[in-house]
């Protein structure tokens, strides 16, 4: 053995040059350090589908916003000499069955099932991450009573607890608040119990407590970025969930009254006149559709993105 290494030792050191580099680059990274987020947006703008679904709902954001405004109409202003219009210049797209415009009505409805939306996502990040990582991070009875609480909420159908506020309160966007408060952080905040679950008692959490972190540090310093991926991921779905909810509450009368647009009353007006006014079912359709498969595209892009096991 002794013999092989002076052999060794004795071969010039030309035969052991890595061939195709040059020696001052022996030890450069060939790839620059990037952030998680930075690394998960690269990856996500490889995903044609997510970028198209974030430039249409971006597109239809900025017409809820504007669109209402962009004539002189209002969502309830009726005119019943120009009732059934199909979609002219004055009318871009047509008028129903008391001559109200619907372009308006169509984006003010859309404003409506967004701002569903961006509650049930406000409510998966306030009260679903607190009360699951809550739960996970204190256990024992803890999170037994507080799992008992969930399991509740989740043995109570969601239409249940709409129809049951419905005897107390009018139908409308109150009630579907309401509503939403109560069930629609369910399942956030049993995921994020569960992630939690899994990091608890890592070594970068004991760590963090022998250094004197009390629970709240834990919680947003390392808890809550070590899953928000997971977070993102299912307030992405939750977001095309919601807008479906309402949409049906809406179309079988439990949610919003006419004269208040939202989707589902304007596709339940259109349904009732489809043989004779086919666009007053046609177009609420079409932005109902593109709220919901440009939210699942770019959940599933988010996924992709924010999966480790997807870096290259």
């Amino acid at each position: 053995m002794a013999e092989a290494n002076r052999k060794m030792d004795s071969l010039p050191n030309e035969l052991f040059q890595v061939v195709g580099r040059k020696h001052e680059d022996i030890e450069k990274i060939s790839r620059p350090s990037l952030s998680f987020m930075k690394d998960s947006w690269i990856r996500l703008k490889k995903n044609k589908a997510a970028i198209i679904s974030i430039i249409i709902l971006a597109l239809i954001i900025i017409l809820a916003i504007v669109g209402p405004y962009m004539n002189h109409y209002n969502y309830y202003q009726t005119d019943y000499s120009k009732t059934y219009q199909s979609p002219n210049s004055d009318h871009w797209l047509g008028t129903d069955k008391f001559g109200r415009d619907q372009w308006t009505r169509i984006w003010d409805g859309t404003r409506i099932s967004l701002y569903i939306a961006f509650l049930a996502s406000i409510l998966d990040l306030t009260i679903g991450v607190t009360f699951g990582a809550v739960s996970a991070l204190f256990g024992g009875k803890v999170d037994s009573f507080m799992q008992r609480v969930i399991e509740v909420l989740v043995g109570i159908p969601h239409l249940v607890i709409v129809i049951l506020l419905i005897m107390m309160m009018k139908p409308g966007i109150i009630t579907i608040t309401v509503a939403m408060v109560i069930t629609g952080w369910v399942n956030m905040a049993r995921l994020v119990r569960a992630q939690i679950f899994k990091y608890k008692n890592q070594e970068f959490i004991l760590a963090s407590r022998s250094l004197g972190a009390g629970n709240k540090r834990i919680i947003m310093n390392h808890m809550i970025p070590n899953t928000i991926g997971l977070i993102i991921i299912n307030m992405m779905f939750t977001i095309p969930s919601a807008i479906f909810t309402e949409a049906f509450l809406s179309f079988i009368g439990l949610g919003l009254q006419e004269p208040a647009a939202s989707l589902g009353v304007l596709i339940n007006d259109g349904f009732r006149a489809m043989r004779n006014q086919f666009y007053l079912l046609l177009y609420p359709a079409i932005i109902i559709t593109a709220l919901m498969v440009c939210f699942n595209l770019l959940a599933d892009g988010l996924r992709d993105a924010f999966d480790p096991k997807m870096r290259k």
